[in-house]
This record gives C-alpha cells, sequence and structure tokens, in this order.
C-alpha cells in the first residue's frame, strides 16, 4: 500500500492534530506502511485562507504527484475531489456543537461544509466513542464505516522520571479558548494557598479574558501563560507538575488527560465529552462549572501520597495509548478501503 498522509498541521505551532500527525506517520513507518507525508511549510496552516488553500488546492496536486493508492485526510478536513479513496480522521463535532463564538465562514467551512464532505469518505476514523456517538448523531451514514482509533501518545511521557517542582504548580496544557474553560483552573488555583498555574498552548482573545480574572482574583504572580513551547520543556514540565487540570467543556479525545496519565501525574478532569473515556478510573472527574469540586479535587490530589498502584495505573494508560496499536488498527483500515 503507497499511503498519502496529510500532515499539514504537523509544521510549525503543532497542538493536537499536529501531534496526532507525527505519531501516526511515525508508527506507520515502523510497521512496514509505505507512507508518503504531504506538508507544504510554506503555508501557515493557522491562518484560514492558507488552510483552505492547503485542503482544496494545493493537496490534491500534492495527493497526485505523490503516486500514492490512497489519502487519510488526519487534520479532519478533506478536500472537495481526489482521485484515490479518502480516509478521514474526525478528531471532534466542535464545530457543529460549539464554536458558535468563531466568524461564520470559519463555522461554515469547518462545520456543515466539512460535513458533507465526510459523507464522501471512503472510511471515517474517530479518536473516541464518544466522537463515534457525535458523528453518527450529527452526520450519520454507515455505522459499519465508522472505526474508534485510540490516539497514542509519545512513549517519552511514559518514560519519563517525575521530579514534582518544591513549589507545586498545576499544568494546564491546551489552546487557550473558550470551551477549554481554563477559567475553572485559574480559580481553583486562586482558591489554595501557594498552589501555581502554568498554562500552555497557543492563545486566542479568550486570553485576555483569563488575564483579566487572574488580575480580579490577584493571583498575577502564581499564574504563567507561557504560550506554545517546544517538546523538551513540554516533557519537563510533565515531569515537574504536581497535578494536571483539564476543564475543557468538549473534547474529541483529550491529548492533555493523555499525556498527564502516561506521564504518572495526579488529574483532575471535566466529566464531559470524550474525557470521561480517556480518564476513566485513573484521574477524579468534575462538573466543568462546580468550582467548589475542583478546589477539593486539586487539594486532595497535592495531599495524595505516591502509592504502588500509581505505576501500574500509568503504564496501562501507555499501553492503551500506543502509537503500534494504532497504526495496527489504521492499517487494518486502509487495506479494507483497497480492498
Amino acid at each position: 500500500m503507497r499511503i498519502a498522509l496529510d500532515a499539514q498541521l504537523a509544521i510549525g505551532t503543532a497542538t493536537g492534530i499536529g501531534e496526532y500527525a507525527r505519531g501516526l506517520a511515525r508508527a506507520l513507518r515502523v510497521a512496514g506502511v509505505d507512507i508518503r507525508e504531504l506538508v507544504d511549510e510554506r503555508l501557515d496552516p493557522w491562518r484560514f485562507d492558507r488552510r483552505v488553500l492547503w485542503d482544496q488546492f494545493v493537496l490534491p496536486r500534492a495527493l497526485a504527484r505523490s503516486g500514492a493508492d490512497l489519502l487519510h485526510a488526519a487534520s479532519g478536513t478533506m478536500p472537495l475531489r481526489a482521485r484515490v479513496p479518502i480516509v478521514t480522521t474526525v478528531h471532534d463535532l466542535a464545530w457543529l456543537r460549539v464554536q458558535g463564538h468563531v466568524r461564520a465562514y470559519a463555522r461554515w467551512y469547518f462545520g456543515p461544509f466539512m460535513r458533507e464532505r465526510y459523507r464522501a469518505a471512503a472510511a471515517i476514523v474517530v479518536d473516541s466513542h464518544f466522537t463515534r456517538d457525535e458523528y453518527l448523531t450529527l452526520v450519520g451514514g454507515d455505522p459499519a464505516r465508522v472505526h474508534v482509533v485510540y490516539p497514542g501518545v509519545d512513549p517519552a511521557f511514559a518514560a519519563l522520571e517525575r521530579r514534582p517542582a518544591e513549589v507545586p504548580f498545576a499544568l494546564a496544557l491546551g489552546t487557550v479558548e473558550a470551551r477549554k474553560n481554563l477559567l475553572r483552573a485559574i480559580e481553583t488555583v486562586a482558591a489554595i494557598d501557594g498552589l501555581r498555574l502554568i498554562s500552555v498552548g497557543p492563545s486566542t482573545p479568550y486570553l485576555d479574558v483569563c488575564r483579566a480574572r487572574v488580575n480580579e482574583l490577584g493571583i498575577a504572580d502564581r499564574v504563567e501563560f507561557r504560550g506554545y513551547v517546544e517538546r523538551d520543556e513540554l516533557l519537563r514540565l510533565h515531569a515537574r507538575a504536581t497535578v494536571a487540570l483539564v476543564p475543557s467543556r468538549y473534547e474529541g479525545f483529550g491529548y492533555a488527560a493523555a499525556q498527564a496519565l502516561c506521564a504518572g501525574i495526579p488529574l483532575v478532569a471535566a466529566a464531559t465529552s470524550s474525557l470521561i473515556e480517556v480518564t476513566g478510573s485513573s484521574g477524579v472527574l468534575c462538573d466543568p462549572d462546580d468550582t467548589p469540586a475542583w478546589i477539593a479535587a486539586t487539594h486532595a490530589a497535592l495531599q495524595r501520597s505516591p502509592n504502588r498502584n500509581d505505576a501500574a495505573r500509568r503504564a496501562a494508560s501507555a499501553e492503551r495509548f500506543s502509537w503500534a496499536t494504532a497504526a495496527a488498527a489504521c492499517s487494518a483500515i486502509y487495506r479494507g478501503v483497497l480492498g
């Protein structure tokens, strides 16, 4: 099989989808798949016009030149036309659920327009059972075409030696946007003396809301907005964090939670969307709007002593979110499509 993989979101400040494309390409190659990563570093994937240009014009031409038998559209978008079958990963249906605050043209392109494209895909990969249910509700189609494949987590997280910082800090990972609900983490930290918060991820205008709340609470000296950080620094933060807070209202998978579990960080996550299945019994789940519950759960995590079950839970998470498993599942889907 010659498989082309849309890896455009892996360039530059790659977040969850970029992490997915990088990890899957590497794992497929290890598994012996002839994988051809398609990228154009001249096009900024975070600019809407450049993203559309890539999806609908540059990607189809790169695909034709690649000689591939199948395209895996791994970024949640796909071209209107292609000469080969397309397998599309739908990471979430947020654009049809919770992105009402963004500009109408972006909502249309990533929402209703892509919903119609998905119906033409040869197969759909989703990151969780939650997203499969969302897909069948909002897009429909034959359930047999929709395959749940958990993304992998870089083994470097599971290999970390945990060395929590002397001055405790909570790690909040993810793009600083409204649905990630960072205000809940800010208000939680404000109520716990001595606890700091480090937010890591690209910003949106929601950052101004968060900064304003930090100033209102008088905790500017305890909160850092780091923005995007490189891999080495991200791993260092996971090794040093005292607790991970994931208060997001909507996640198709939830890399922040999965990475925390693989790194062995005590996790407090929102009892919403895919975070319920990703976290399972390995962390504490709280209503995303219940600040007292977040304060209590975070305080308990800070007081908790390590025990012998922690290593077993960490190993189980690393196995559950294995790139080798994900690559094997995707390879089987490709073979099924190509017949």
